[in-house]
């Protein structure tokens, strides 16, 4: 393949994947609604035209992280309902209102600051609770479960969510589950009504009873491993080729890459790559002579990369190529049928969202299908 369009690596988003993927997720949750995590830049497929691939496919609840994420799909989807997990900002309260924004409040001075601005414009602005139950990260602690349902009775005020998240779901017989499962029970008791989420990607494929009435699916979307020890499901989304800048000979005992911590035990063919830490290539992934890195792949064959990745380049051995050698401007592919995000990951050992949201490198970026034609 030759990497044609600006010269440097192009990446393309399949949105017809990320629709069907959706679609697909929706069928295993039915009785349940079927949101969508578009955080993180749409974990690294670009927030514009996933949100509205994910709309057209069915979508109309996104949950981003951030206020200026939230900003950003309002102003593609006028008409979408649009959870920001990080809660109510201080301060930012006209602002969610204005946006018509519905903060995950987690803390009582969060509520406090919701409930002032409700009273002050006399309108039950919609909002979801997030209440932790054994994640130690956002969210009332269950012992406050009590009081916030005081303080909102006392106002007549009710939220449209309750939710929580599970901090072991990629492991579906983990005892964690179990024990989250039933502590969010307990709150939902003392809110009767009320709609309830609990299920991730990973939990929306655990079982039924993490469904309740909202679901949130967020990797597996973007075609990522949901769970750990099951063939992934999902349709990849993401390729990513970027294009060789040189092709050289090396020798026996010579080192690559910094810190030398790579010596050749033959004589060898290597090519550069324009693909480094800069781009979302992890040194982590990186090889050395007592760990294997990451692999690409040249002209159908799986390629290893030598030495540490640099900013902007990476070293990889095309010697087993013999005399189908690539030249200068070809693409080598890092994502895509062969090798996909997971297997990048797990090269760097780390975990498939880390891959996706790094990609933030210097690519053209390349659109395929939408919602519609998912």
């Amino acid at each position: 393949m030759s990497v044609t369009s600006g010269l440097g690596g192009l990446l393309s988003i399949d949105l017809g994947a990320l629709a069907r993927n959706w679609r697909a997720l929706d069928k295993v949750s039915a009785g349940a609604l079927t949101g969508a995590v578009v955080k993180a830049d749409a974990y690294g497929t670009g927030i514009t035209p996933s949100s509205k691939a994910l709309y057209a496919a069915g979508a109309r609840f996104f949950f981003v992280a951030t206020p200026d994420e939230a900003i950003a799909v309002r102003s593609a989807l006028p008409d979408a309902h649009i959870f920001v997990l990080g809660g109510l900002y201080p301060g930012a309260a006209n602002l969610y209102v204005r946006q018509n924004l519905m903060p995950v409040i987690g803390s009582m001075p969060m509520l406090e600051e919701w409930l002032a601005k409700c009273l002050e414009r006399n309108e039950a602005y919609a909002s979801a609770f997030h209440f932790d139950t054994g994640m130690n990260r956002l969210g009332f602690r269950l012992n406050e479960a009590s009081l916030v349902k005081q303080r909102i009775e006392t106002l007549g005020y009710a939220p449209q969510m309750i939710m929580s998240h599970l901090a072991c779901a990629d492991q579906p017989n983990h005892e964690k589950n179990r024990t989250q499962l039933a502590l969010f029970g307990s709150v939902m008791a003392q809110f009767p009504g009320i709609p309830a989420s609990l299920a991730n990607s990973a939990g929306l494929m655990t079982g039924r009873d993490y469904h309740f009435q909202m679901v949130r699916p967020g990797i597996a979307l973007y075609g990522g491993r949901a769970v750990v020890g099951r063939k992934n499901p999902m349709a990849p989304v993401v390729t990513l080729h970027v294009p060789i800048l040189q092709v050289k000979e090396a020798r026996t005992g010579e080192t690559v890459g910094y810190g030398a911590n790579y010596t050749l035990a033959r004589d060898s063919r290597l090519a550069i790559i324009a693909y480094g830490y800069a781009d979302g290539f992890l040194r982590s992934a990186s090889g050395s002579n007592t760990r294997p890195g990451a692999k690409v792949v040249v002209n159908g064959r799986l390629c290893p990369v030598l030495g540490r990745i640099s900013m902007d380049t990476s070293i990889i051995d095309v010697t087993e190529l013999g005399d189908n050698l690539p030249r200068p401007g070809e693409g080598v592919e890092v994502l895509g049928p062969t090798l996909g995000v997971d297997d990048q990951a797990d090269a760097a050992g780390t975990i498939g969202y880390e891959i996706l949201t790094s990609l933030k490198g210097r690519y053209t970026r390349n659109y395929v299908g939408d919602g519609n034609l998912g």
